[in-house]
């Protein structure tokens, strides 16, 4: 199975896919056939799959890589740096969010409400959903994804392809929904691009990608669960986000690159290498 190391990264990614299926689909569609889709079976059926992605991981890499540690390896050490670093990203994602819709409100573009009385809840709720959302997209994307790719194409290389490969996942739905999301592709992209670029700016960790993506995450449920602001209208959709979407918008993709241009570009740790 070693050999399979020297074939060309999308030959390996498409194998490890599609073998990940071959483990997942057992379990799978007996569940499937008994409970239906259905919610809540529907997101069982993504911890499933996610549950069979970590287990196959841990052979894939063993036996196709040599790695004896695949979680550290793709950046997921426990370490006190990276929860550190989870930490601050959670701070500036969260925080980052806050900004981008205060100034809109100043600009009199959304009207704030009073906070609903299960806000404590939601404040819970959103916190679990941002770090399960963050762990999960990040050990996939910017941990295996990245690292596979890399291991041929050099780092830039396969941050763009992760990236668009990042994006173009979240438009499998009906011909008449991608059209209508499109808007959030670009900004889609820059997001994955952004958590790449913090992978690489902690020299492989993945703790602040993951805290960044959690606060991200954390922020807007917060903004559209608890029906916190509501937006005017004073302004085209495009400007603010199609479907109240900050991705799909000018305004959230403007923060957004505050964010990258800061990850990327100002002084701080040394860079991981482009290997």
């Amino acid at each position: 199975m070693n050999k399979i190391a020297c074939y060309p990264a999308c030959v390996r990614v498409v194998l490890f896919l599609l073998l990940l299926g071959l483990v997942w689909l057992p379990f799978a569609v007996p569940l499937y056939l008994l409970l239906g889709a259905e919610e809540p079976y529907g997101i069982m059926f993504l911890v499933l799959l996610y549950l069979a992605f970590i287990g196959w991981l841990q052979v894939w890499s063993k036996k196709v890589h040599g790695q004896s540690l695949p979680l550290q390896v793709h950046g997921l050490a426990l370490s006190t740096q990276n929860r550190q670093e989870l930490l601050a990203g959670v701070f500036v994602g969260l925080v980052s969010l806050g900004l981008l819709f205060l100034v809109e409100g100043w600009l009199g573009w959304v009207i704030w409400q009073p906070l609903p009385a299960n806000f404590l809840r939601i404040v819970a709720e959103g916190l679990l959903v941002g770090l399960g959302v963050g762990l999960a997209e990040e050990l996939l994307f910017r941990g295996w994804l990245l690292d596979e790719l890399r291991y041929s194409w050099g780092f830039s290389g396969a941050l763009w392809a992760s990236g668009l490969f990042y994006a173009a996942l979240h438009f499998i739905k009906p011909l008449e929904a991608i059209l209508s999301s499109l808007p959030s592709f670009p900004g889609l992209l820059l997001l994955g691009l952004t958590l790449g670029w913090a992978r690489r700016r902690t020299q492989g960790r993945l703790g602040l990608a993951v805290g960044l993506h959690a606060g991200l995450v954390w922020g807007y449920y917060l903004i559209d669960v608890g029906d916190w602001a509501i937006y005017t209208q004073a302004v085209p959709d495009w400007v603010t986000g199609i479907y109240q979407n900050p991705l799909a918008g000018a305004a959230g993709v403007l923060f957004l690159s505050l964010i990258a241009a800061g990850i990327r570009y100002l002084p701080g740790s040394k860079r991981w290498n482009n290997n």
